[in-house]
């Protein structure tokens, strides 16, 4: 790889963002792992010399603005981001969902990608040798709605407009960024689905999931590229979700 990587990984302390973090570890990345709490990002570390573990929440700029003030203290600059970090909140339709809940999901998914895009944006403008790659983690719900996710959808939507603005605003800079979209990997935070999902025409049905380390070597393949070639959009499912067609 030449000289040491240095990747930030938010929503590192379990799930997808674990299985990111430990790939990148293990392919020669330092990793700086963000997550509201530190004991499960001490668990992702496994103990390597490599990872930085750093309690943080997205959606307040203090705290982001710590984080990328620690890595950049700790190793000098930041060569990949992974806006990992999300929340489903509480199931609502748009006639149901309170504005204290809707704030609280936009703040993590949609302003805590901003922040942190932000923050990395301009160190990785400002550093030299200059650019880097940011990858946005969307949704299927990027594309499409579950029922009662309308806080959820239209911050996975928002997500690729994130994407594309950072990928324009980047050009001058060297900075790549992409967005992969992933549905029914299995992990805590989709238990569920496995056992039965609301679907779209009123019934519940179980869905398949597939092993969230595919999302992760996914990931790797983004993130290996040279900074003159980007994957815009990558979208990653269990083949037989209800996603393509109707159902």
């Amino acid at each position: 790889m030449g000289e040491m990587r240095v990747a930030v990984v938010t929503g590192a302390g379990s799930g997808v963002g674990r299985e990111i973090a430990r790939a990148l570890l293990d392919a020669g990345y330092r990793v700086a792992l963000a997550g509201r709490r530190l004991e499960p990002l001490q668990e992702t570390a496994q103990g390597s010399p490599a990872a930085l573990a750093v309690p943080t929440d997205v959606g307040d700029p203090d705290s982001v603005a710590a984080l990328f003030d620690g890595v950049r203290d700790e190793w000098g600059r930041v060569d990949l981001l992974v806006n990992n970090a999300g929340t489903f909140g509480p199931a609502g339709s748009v006639a149901e969902l309170s504005s204290a809940d809707w704030q609280d999901v936009v703040q993590v998914n949609l302003t805590g990608s901003f922040l942190c895009a932000q923050h990395a944006f301009r160190i990785m403008r400002d550093q030299r040798p200059q650019g880097g790659r940011i990858i946005n983690n969307g949704s299927i719900s990027a594309h499409s709605p579950r029922p009662r996710s309308v806080a959820y959808t239209a911050t996975k939507h928002a997500i690729t407009g994130l994407t594309k603005s950072i990928s324009l605003d980047g050009r001058p800079y060297d900075i790549a960024c992409g967005q992969i979209d992933i549905g029914n990997a299995a992990t805590e935070m989709t238990a569920g689905i496995a056992t039965g999902a609301a679907q779209a025409d009123g019934t519940t049905r179980p869905e398949p999931t597939f092993d969230a380390r595919h999302v992760a070597e996914a990931v790797l393949y983004m993130a290996g590229l040279p900074l003159s070639a980007n994957v815009q959009f990558l979208t990653i499912t269990a083949t037989a979700m209800p996603f393509i067609g109707r159902g």
